[in-house]
């Protein structure tokens, strides 16, 4: 006997945009919200994130250091809401370079981000004492960037750098946070004011008159809704073809690795710490050989991308690091599980050592690190998509490309103000998938710069 139900709006996806979607449409008002996925809430990719934030972004036009800035700020709202229960820090991003001709870039960037709205740029060069330190605990602090140009003074605020950094760059308004007791604190939010989860798969979005009227699960049962939402992460594409819609995005496997610092490497109180550097790594003759003879380790021989990062993880008496490089940005099918790199750890690692010297250490006899990973869904410019789906009353969150966590509460706002007839941002048509339909769009498209963001 075919089951049936009522909703007035069903989510597909329970990642961390479908649970923020949940909450925001359950914050204003809306009822009988229904929220279906095969896995439990925030275990599919939402948990693999390495859990920062930053409102660190480059143009063109401000529209996402707009968006972060407001997804943070309701961030720290939800923190003094729960009594920061889920760990909100204000640690920054501290982005280090060893070559002395990197500087200028450095400064750059932060110029550019300073006339985005991200904050004030503040330099210090030998002899200042202006530099105020960051505090390992706590979301308050100063927004903007910093630029540390003087060793001695590097040397003080971070002494497990390398002794020839040339210059650092701390971007303020920026740290993690727990993703996971984030995303459950909303998720429990949302269950008290009504919303159902049904473990199940979308299998047919059905509509009446143009416009959602059903969603059918793949064991046969029927929702009656006039809202439907497509927040099924590295599954986007899939689940919109099923009401006719291309849109625009791939997926990209990415990795992290964690292991115990037990050399400390970095300071418990550390930054996300960041080589702005691309480099070539050191390899022994036995080794270069051994990489060689492969077409798959080969190119660990050339030149890397810059953005080898590493931060603390747990309380100061744990030990534990994350450890990421994103060398890896080929197009791919999401798979489950996903697929094992041997090497990323060491590679990772490896490229850390250029300004972590305690890294180093670690070359003599390998940590075994826990690896695992999940798909960065990705539009061509890495803008994310928050609204109407191009069928009415069907809309989609998602194309987060691993800045899901950071972005939720300000995508998932836009996609509730869509659905609820609230005021929206002016930033909100650069995040629509209508904005691939402007022809001024297109052209900013076809002249899109590349950046070296994370």
């Amino acid at each position: 006997m075919t089951k049936s139900k009522t909703a007035q709006v069903v989510i597909c996806g329970a990642g961390i945009l479908g649970v923020s979607t949940a909450y925001a449409l359950a914050q204003q008002g809306v009822k009988n919200i229904l929220v279906v996925d095969e896995h439990p809430p925030l275990t599919l990719t939402s948990d693999k994130s390495s859990e920062c934030y930053r409102n660190w972004w480059p143009g063109p036009g401000d529209a996402m250091v707009q968006l972060m800035n407001r997804s943070i700020t309701l961030m720290e709202q939800r923190a003094a809401a729960c009594n920061n229960m889920f760990k909100l820090n204000r640690r920054g991003y501290l982005y280090v370079t060893t070559d002395a001709a990197q500087i200028a870039g450095l400064r750059s960037a932060a110029a550019e981000a300073a006339g985005l709205g991200a904050g004030d740029l503040r330099e210090h060069a030998a002899g200042s004492a202006s530099y105020a330190p960051h505090h390992a605990e706590g979301y308050e602090g100063p927004d903007g960037a910093d630029l540390l140009t003087d060793a001695a003074l590097i040397r003080q605020h971070f002494p497990y750098l390398a002794p020839e950094t040339a210059a650092a760059l701390h971007v303020r308004r920026a740290g993690w946070l727990s993703a996971q007791s984030y995303g459950m604190w909303m998720w429990e939010q949302a269950r008290a004011a009504g919303v159902e989860l049904i473990t199940g798969r979308v299998a047919a979005v059905e509509t009446a008159g143009g416009a959602v009227s059903g969603v059918i699960l793949a064991d046969g049962t029927h929702i009656a809704t006039s809202t439907f939402i497509n927040a099924a992460g590295p599954h986007i594409g899939a689940v919109s073809k099923l009401l006719g819609v291309d849109i625009p995005i791939y997926n990209e496997l990415h990795l992290k690795a964690a292991f115990n610092d037990h050399l400390v490497a970095v300071g418990r109180d550390a930054p996300l710490v960041i080589c702005a550097d691309e480099q070539e790594l050191s390899w022994s003759e036995d080794e270069r050989a051994m990489l060689a003879e492969d077409p798959e380790t080969a190119w660990l021989l050339g030149r890397l991308p810059s953005g080898a990062h590493t931060r603390p993880e747990g309380d100061a008496a744990a030990q534990s690091i994350l450890i990421l490089w994103d060398v890896h940005n080929e197009q791919v099918a999401p798979t489950f599980p996903i697929a094992e790199d041997p090497l990323y750890a060491e590679t990772a690692i490896r490229g850390l050592g250029r300004i972590l010297p305690g890294m180093r250490g670690y070359l003599e006899r390998m940590p075994r690190p826990s690896v695992d990973g999940g798909y960065y869904t990705k539009t061509q410019e890495n803008r994310p998509l928050a609204g109407p789906l191009g069928v009415p009353d069907a809309y989609v969150i998602g194309a987060a490309s691993g800045y899901g966590i950071m972005a939720a509460a300000g995508l998932a706002e836009l996609v509730a103000g869509h659905i609820t007839g609230a005021a929206l941002p002016e930033y909100a048509p650069l995040f629509s998938l209508a904005r691939y339909q402007d022809p001024s769009y297109q052209v900013l498209l076809a002249n899109w710069g590349e950046s070296w963001q994370l």
